[in-house]
């Protein structure tokens, strides 16, 4: 029997190992930690990659999320729209900004936010919208773009799934007025631990974002505005530039896999897969989801076949207790429960050999044919 864990962060360190270490070695020698050369080449290497102007990085996608709410002034009274299959950092920066949060249903298609159902979700007091690339599939952002100009609403990209996917061969992260990525150690472009960037166009908001992070210190022991501690440190920036090298061919093995799962689990039981890519978008399956209604099952199947899963996530937003107490709302949103209750992620990363791969079908295929 074979162990296949999820996700294996030994594999994809080897090949950096050595350039990390030389990178490490340096900053003990200069015991420049914070602020340093390899902080600001990576801000201009990931802008670059981009095509925005600006980049900042921060201790973490929490973080950057919160910085882009603070710097677009939502605050107390404001609504903020959220799809409701996010993850919970997306819940909490709304939180502590001290907006409110309004949950929308998810396009089956894309993962991300229903457009009708944003329609008519839109009032006076919609301030923000964050909008979540899930598991590295492009939403229709250039539809949600155009509904947030018409209204006069602030789009906030939650890309922490999508680094280096493209809609219409623009990269994620870079059509609304602020895009965020969480570079945690499981992310595509993933630092040895939390990690974050955020992006901009908008000069003003870049200027709010730089010194936000640094306690608002526009002038060293002068806060000019109210600000936090959220630092993206040089050793987390030295991993971030080694792995920002490979980052698309590494996301194009994971297409490649994708394909290979669809091409071999296309039609198997009542699985269904996730979204085809049409001409306009490229996917980076940060996670590969499947689903069925007999998830439990499949679980504890591939469980015992030494098959790593995972859920991502079994709880949507509108279900967390903590902001139902909060908020003293309830909501019903069909689509984000039924995926919260029947999607599985089983492993998709670079470094997953042709016989893991052909290990993992078949064991799933063994799965149906008994169910």
């Amino acid at each position: 029997m074979m162990k296949i864990p999820l996700l294996d962060l030994r594999r994809g360190f080897e090949e950096i190992e050595d350039e990390v270490l030389r990178g490490f070695k340096e900053v003990f020698q200069s015991m420049k930690l914070l602020n340093g050369p390899n902080l600001q080449a990576f801000e201009r290497e990931w802008s670059e990659y981009l095509g925005v102007k600006y980049a900042f990085g921060c201790s973490c996608g929490t973080s950057s999320l919160l910085l882009a709410l603070i710097a677009l002034g939502v605050q107390r009274g404001d609504e903020v729209l959220i799809q409701a299959n996010g993850f919970i950092a997306d819940l909490e920066a709304i939180h502590y900004a001290g907006a409110e949060p309004v949950f929308l249903e998810v396009d089956p298609k894309s993962f991300g936010p229903d457009l009708e159902d944003l329609k008519r979700k839109i009032n006076p007091k919609s301030k923000a919208l964050i909008v979540v690339h899930m598991y590295g599939h492009p939403c229709e952002i250039e539809d949600i773009k155009s509904l947030c100009d018409k209204h006069g609403i602030a789009l906030i990209e939650d890309a922490s799934h999508a680094h280096g996917a493209e809609y219409n061969g623009k990269k994620i992260g870079t059509f609304g007025r602020i895009g965020c990525f969480s570079c945690g150690p499981v992310k595509n472009l993933n630092a040895l631990g939390d990690a974050g960037v955020v992006v901009t166009n908008h000069e003003e908001l870049a200027h709010k974002l730089k010194f936000l992070r640094v306690h608002g210190q526009v002038e060293k022991n002068h806060s000019f505005f109210p600000g936090f501690n959220s630092r993206l440190d040089e050793l987390q920036a030295i991993v971030l530039r080694a792995r920002l090298k490979t980052l698309d061919e590494k996301n194009e093995i994971r297409r490649k896999i994708a394909q290979y799962y669809e091409e071999n689990l296309t039609g198997v039981g009542d699985l269904y897969l996730p979204p085809n890519d049409p001409p306009h978008k490229k996917s980076v399956y940060h996670r590969y989801m499947i689903g069925t209604s007999k998830r439990e099952e499949l679980a504890k199947f591939l469980k015992e076949r030494g098959i790593e899963i995972g859920y991502y996530y079994p709880i949507p937003l509108h279900k967390q207790r903590a902001y139902i107490d909060l908020h003293h709302r309830t909501w019903t949103l069909p689509i984000a429960e039924k995926l919260a209750k029947e999607l599985l992620a089983i492993p998709i990363y670079p470094e997953l050999t042709q016989d893991e791969l052909d290990y993992i079908i078949t064991s799933i295929k063994d799965f149906f044919k008994q169910a």
